[in-house]
């Protein structure tokens, strides 16, 4: 019995051990031609038992790599693709550039920065007022989602003044909705929901008083007409 310890190496497990022995099968032909022929058959059985690359892009281009990757890169075939190489599999791709953007004030972010300085290039005096109401806007709302709480405009514009160094000034108020704390809205809807429900039984109860009264004076009629 042979046992995986005393087994090669597998390289690519979702191959499974039988395209490995053909590939390393592939690699003792000496005919050129059959070897291709080979090799052709086992890229489709490769393509056969992983039908989920199908949906992957390049799905063919992806077998002929994993191929030649069985292989050792030690397969001498024609390939319809570039034949990948050992360093080209082992080299690292080069780091990423992140952008180093340090904005001068952390709560209104780098975008806003970006904003003010397009506002103060601006020269037409409607579009700078335009951008400086709709920075005034932004640095309320900010404001509202950092403190949790509603600020004055003249701290706004106090604000606005000294990042512009007095260049924009907003003239529309910028209105944005107030904070209100989640616990506080759920008790509003629950004491109106209390109340409605109170409302509902009074309203049901008075209904149900009228009735049994109007059912008292029918009884009362039908009485004195039996009595005369």
């Amino acid at each position: 019995m042979e046992y995986n310890t005393s087994r090669n190496y597998l390289v690519m497990r979702e191959y499974g051990r039988h395209i490995q022995r053909m590939i390393e099968h592939i690699l003792t032909i000496e005919d050129d031609e059959e070897r291709q022929q080979n090799a052709n058959t086992v890229i489709e059985l490769m393509g056969f038992l992983n039908p989920h690359l199908k949906n992957v892009e390049d799905f063919r281009h992806k077998l002929w790599d994993h191929l030649f990757l069985i292989s050792d890169f030690k397969l001498e075939i024609d390939s319809p693709y570039p034949k990948p190489t050992r360093e080209l599999l082992r080299g690292k791709p080069k780091p990423l550039e992140y952008p180093k953007r340090y904005p001068k004030y952390s709560h209104l972010g780098k975008n806003l920065e970006i904003v003010i300085d397009k506002a103060l290039k601006e020269e037409n005096p409607e579009k700078k007022l335009g951008f400086a109401n709709a920075i005034a806007y932004y640095m309320k709302l900010a404001y509202n989602n950092w403190h949790k709480e509603t600020v004055h405009d003249d701290t706004i514009q106090s604000e606005l003044r000294i990042i512009t160094k007095g260049e924009l000034e907003f003239t529309n108020t910028p209105f944005v909705k107030a904070y209100r704390p989640q616990q506080e809205m759920s008790r509003e809807r629950g004491s109106y929901g209390k109340s409605r429900g109170k409302f509902q039984q009074r309203s049901g109860r008075s209904n149900d008083r009228n009735d049994r009264d109007r059912g008292g004076d029918r009884s009362n009629q039908k009485f004195k007409k039996k009595r005369y």
